[in-house]
């Protein structure tokens, strides 16, 4: 008789222990307990089972090798070098090309600000280059500019070749700018995404800071040459690497597409969601019209493009960091502290900080680095200014220099723990694909516009006051701390598509 009931409820021995216990009388209280619980844990081991033995299976499934991705990225953020190598050639090389080709502060004045000329055509280029000729071809164009702009650098015999190739290196940053970012965010996977991105900016802090030193033991022209060795590596490596999967995905392209992310996320690698929801997501984009420039005012479009995109880059960059960058010596002369010593200690500060903020981007998340960075940022501009507002006045003079040092010091370290790199990885997130290239072209037009507009009117403000002068910025840096608070959302560890769609929808 017990055999037949168990025979009739072989999953369940609970449900077979309660009825063997119901006819059978003699049992006792304890026996009953001790048969339930017994069954029970039998029970709950099984169901276990059952449900971890296909939770393995699907780990296993979605093992991902990142070797390409990291791969990919490296040879991607060889552009941003070069954009640090040539934002960083202008300070250690001015006196001796002033020297060897006679020229006037004037003549090499346009020679130092006609970079930021080229990075805003550069920066109107990229979008539709990106949209057109696929990410790793917009790469390829730029590097062709940077790589021209350096060889007429090199043979310079006058000022107009110096100006031409400086222009060309400026389009080529100006690609960079908004190329590398995008590029990386469309490779890497979600967990990964924030770290790699952040791998732009610190490389581009390490082509400044490789330029300032080997630049006070090279001559300008040898200088000039070592900027087309990231330029090499980067015409090589792309012949290496794959080309954006959701690029390849919008126009069309479907075998490469496939193809590519294979080769991103290893052979192993289930990749039918991932690929299922790019493909669902870039067949609702292609059913809305191509955007042109005026589009991104739309309605569906303001909060990603106007309020967040552009919104950050005028943080960015309208908090002084280019004027601040640009002057850090004189900054230093003014305050009574050794200028190539702070000089060296702000490069080697710089680099340190993004590279944490590169390990920590998808940990911490996006929003908290800001709004630590934006605070950072205020004390360090006070901080300065109540430097200035003491010398100006003639009060505790003694504790000028220091108080100038902390402050420029703590600026740069807390642009670099998050406002620096930041903005670049939320705004190659949050742009729909179908209006990625002109929004991306407006964001990255606006962070140099507001690059030259610091550093032409920086000299300027500091004749008007010096303490006033960073009294303006913190000003500023505090609206934007709460412009993030209201109006940047959290992006870590979401796709690209569930970030646009949460974001314009």
């Amino acid at each position: 008789m017990y055999k037949n009931i168990s025979r009739t409820f072989p999953a369940s021995p609970t449900v077979a222990s309660f009825l063997l216990i119901s006819i059978s009388p003699e049992a006792n209280e304890d026996s009953i307990l001790m048969a339930i619980e017994k069954d029970m844990e039998e029970t709950e081991n099984t169901v276990q089972d059952e449900i971890r033995a296909p939770l393995v299976l699907q780990d296993e499934k979605h093992k991902d090798n990142n070797f390409m991705v990291y791969l990919s990225t490296f040879v991607a953020v060889c552009g941003s070098f070069a954009f640090g190598s040539c934002a960083g050639y202008s300070s250690p090389t001015q006196s001796a090309i002033r020297e060897d080709l006679n020229l006037s502060l004037a003549e090499y004045s346009l020679f130092g600000s006609i970079l930021t000329f080229g990075a805003m055509i550069g920066a109107i280029a990229s979008g539709p280059m990106a949209d057109f000729f696929g990410r790793k071809g917009a790469l390829r164009i730029s590097t062709v500019f940077c790589t021209a702009g350096w060889l007429a650098i090199y043979f310079a015999q006058g000022p107009l070749a110096l100006d031409i190739g400086r222009l060309a290196t400026g389009f080529g940053m100006g690609v960079f700018s908004y190329v590398v970012p995008v590029f990386i965010a469309e490779i890497a996977p979600k967990n990964l995404r924030g770290a790699l991105t952040a791998a732009n900016q610190l490389m581009i802090c390490t082509g400044v800071s490789v330029a300032f030193i080997i630049g006070t033991v090279l001559t300008w022209r040898t200088l000039a040459l070592t900027g087309l060795i990231p330029c090499a590596v980067l015409l090589v490596g792309l012949f290496f690497v794959p080309e954006s999967p959701r690029w390849l995905a919008k126009i069309g392209r479907k075998k490469e597409f496939d193809a590519a992310l294979r080769k991103l996320r290893g052979k192993d690698a289930d990749i039918s969601e991932e690929a299922d929801e790019i493909q669902d997501y870039i067949e609702t984009l292609q059913k809305l019209p191509k955007a042109k420039i005026f589009d991104l005012f739309q309605r569906r479009y303001l909060r990603s493009v106007t309020k967040i995109g552009v919104g950050l880059m005028v943080c960015q960059q309208f908090g002084g960091i280019n004027g601040i960058c640009f002057y850090t010596s004189s900054i230093f002369e003014s305050a009574g502290f050794p200028a190539d010593i702070g000089t060296i200690i702000y490069a080697i500060l710089q680099v340190i900080i993004t590279a944490l903020n590169a390990l920590f981007v998808d940990k911490a998340g996006r929003k908290p680095l800001l709004l630590v960075s934006g605070a950072g940022l205020v004390m360090g501009c006070l901080l300065a200014a109540l430097s200035f507002y003491f010398k100006t006045y003639e009060i505790g003079l003694a504790a000028a220099p220091a108080l100038a040092v902390t402050g420029i010091l703590l600026y740069i370290a807390s642009f670099s723990a998050g406002m620096g790199a930041v903005p670049w990885i939320i705004m190659s997130e949050i742009f729909p694909i179908n209006i990625k290239g002109a929004a991306g072209s407006l964001a990255t037009l606006t962070n140099w516009f507001g690059a030259w507009a610091v550093s032409f009117t920086f000299n300027f403000l500091l004749s008007w006051s010096s303490y006033g002068t960073f009294l303006v910025y913190a000003a500023i840096n505090l609206a934007g701390i709460v412009f993030i608070i209201i109006m940047v959302p959290e992006t870590k560890g979401r796709t690209l598509e569930q970030i646009q769609a949460a974001i314009n929808n």
